[in-house]
């Protein structure tokens, strides 16, 4: 697998801090498995951080400020215990329809595909630490293309099978693309095989023309 297209640096570095988004931030945990570039890139900011820290002066903690901390990690346990939470952990699948999902993705609850479109079908993922992020899995069929449509906020995919054309760019297995409130497109997937991306969405789509508008309502996003 050849990657070509990665997170930007901004996105690897907010990753690596910790600030960004959980949607985009299993994206990029996705990629990050398939990708050595990318993790020693991560690894440089987070050496930079970590000697950011340790110059600054220590701050005294409260009294109780190691109760509180175990109280909220048995707390996170205990939901974790849960029917709900052992479902998520040990009865996610690990494999849709023949591709090995990333490992970031298998405490994940992922749901069946559903049609939004000639040739279109979504499945959501419910990422168990943060429910209400917008996270997808999109199945387009090959040679599809896709309704022009723009974002009101953060958009970034991967690719898991197949590939598209955005932009005058190729984006294949592994690769990943971003998108923000300045992006207006309409991808081309590829002929010779349909297209399973991965994708976190921060806002809303927007789609364009009388065709997308139908679809608006139905993709649910």
């Amino acid at each position: 697998m050849s990657i070509l297209h990665h997170p930007s640096d901004e996105t690897l570095l907010r990753f690596a801090a910790g600030s960004l988004p959980a949607g985009p931030a299993l994206v990029v945990a996705s990629h990050l498995e398939g990708c050595a570039v990318c993790r020693n890139r991560v690894a440089q900011f987070e050496a930079v951080g970590g000697a950011m820290l340790a110059d600054l002066p220590p701050t005294p903690l409260k009294a109780d400020a190691f109760a509180r901390v175990l109280a909220r990690a048995q707390a996170g346990q205990a939901e974790k215990d849960t029917p709900e939470g052992i479902f998520l952990e040990r009865e996610a699948p690990k494999k849709l329809d023949g591709i090995v999902l990333p490992r970031a993705l298998h405490g994940c609850a992922i749901g069946a595909w559903r049609w939004v479109g000639p040739g279109i079908r979504v499945s959501r993922v419910v990422v168990p630490h943060a429910r209400q992020a917008n996270v997808i899995l999109l199945k387009v069929r090959a040679g599809r293309h896709m309704p022009a449509h723009g974002h009101t906020d953060f958009e970034i995919t991967q690719v898991l099978r197949g590939s598209f054309r955005d932009g005058g760019k190729r984006y294949g297995v592994g690769d990943v693309a971003e998108g923000d409130s300045e992006c207006d497109h309409a991808p081309v997937v590829g002929e010779e095989s349909e297209c399973i991306s991965l994708a976190a969405i921060e806002g809303h789509i927007r789609f364009r023309g009388p065709i997308g508008r139908l679809l608006q309502p139905l993709v649910g996003l």
